[in-house]
């Protein structure tokens, strides 16, 4: 069964929806949820609990206990010895004023929660961008600028990619994001980007997501996971994501 309406078109999954109070299932939807062994997209709300139960989730856990915080994803690829751009985070202004110590113009700055569509993500240049970064974002995330970059997402789901593609930012914007305007090109990914990616899934546990890799100089680098990444992938390469999901159900493979 499942909690999210991802699966809501896949005939083996029961779909309940989700219910912010239990009370407002019916008797026998919560009877379901107490007796599943196995939930799918069980929501933040609810993954927590299920855990405690003993039950099996779909994303895994560590998709919800890591979801839109850069800084605890970061800390989490070091620890687990994934490669990454050279990456600091500054508490308060005294520990701010180490920023240009340490980085040298232009480095990236990103808005270190919560932020998405490449919209929290920033190229600084000089002091005044700093400051102004440094009036909305507590802690600072401060990240090394690798020019020439180039930037692949790769999305896992089990131990399977379901798809990877370049992103290839328009113009002169360094973001490579499709909400930017980016270019998608799914011909000759590299299988270092991707080896990387199914790496760093299954070290971390984030059996779900879109995991954005990005190639210096022949290095590869993690640079998040997505857990709730847009399908718009997908649709460019005329492919179903609902019906890629119910497959995977059907496998066995999620």
């Amino acid at each position: 069964m499942s909690i999210g309406s991802q699966l809501k078109n896949c005939r083996s999954v029961i779909t309940l929806g989700v219910c912010p109070n239990l009370d407002d299932y019916p008797d026998w939807k919560l009877e379901l949820i107490q007796q599943s062994a196995k939930i799918y997209f069980p929501t933040s709300l609810y993954a927590e609990m299920f855990i405690a139960m003993g039950k099996t989730i779909f994303p895994g856990i560590q998709t919800y206990r890591f979801v839109g915080d850069k800084i605890k994803q970061t800390l989490f690829f070091q620890l687990n010895a994934l490669s990454i751009p050279r990456s600091r985070f500054y508490y308060g202004p005294r520990q701010q004023k180490n920023i240009t110590r340490d980085f040298s113009f232009p480095f990236v700055a990103k808005t270190p929660r919560f932020s998405s569509r490449g919209l929290g993500v920033k190229l600084i240049k000089n002091k005044d961008q700093l400051g102004e970064y440094l009036q909305d974002n507590h802690p600072a995330y401060i990240q090394e600028y690798l020019r020439g970059s180039r930037d692949y997402r790769i999305v896992v789901a089990g131990e399977k990619i379901i798809l990877a593609y370049r992103r290839i930012p328009k113009g002169d914007e360094f973001r490579a994001n499709i909400f930017l305007g980016a270019d998608l090109s799914f011909k000759d990914i590299p299988c270092e980007a991707l080896e990387l990616a199914l790496k760093a899934s299954k070290v971390c546990g984030f059996n779900y997501a879109g995991i954005d890799i990005c190639e210096s100089e022949g290095n590869y680098y993690i640079l998040e996971a997505n857990m709730k990444f847009g399908t718009l992938g997908f649709k460019e390469a005329g492919l179903d994501f609902k019906k890629i999901l119910c497959q995977l159900v059907s496998n066995g493979d999620i």
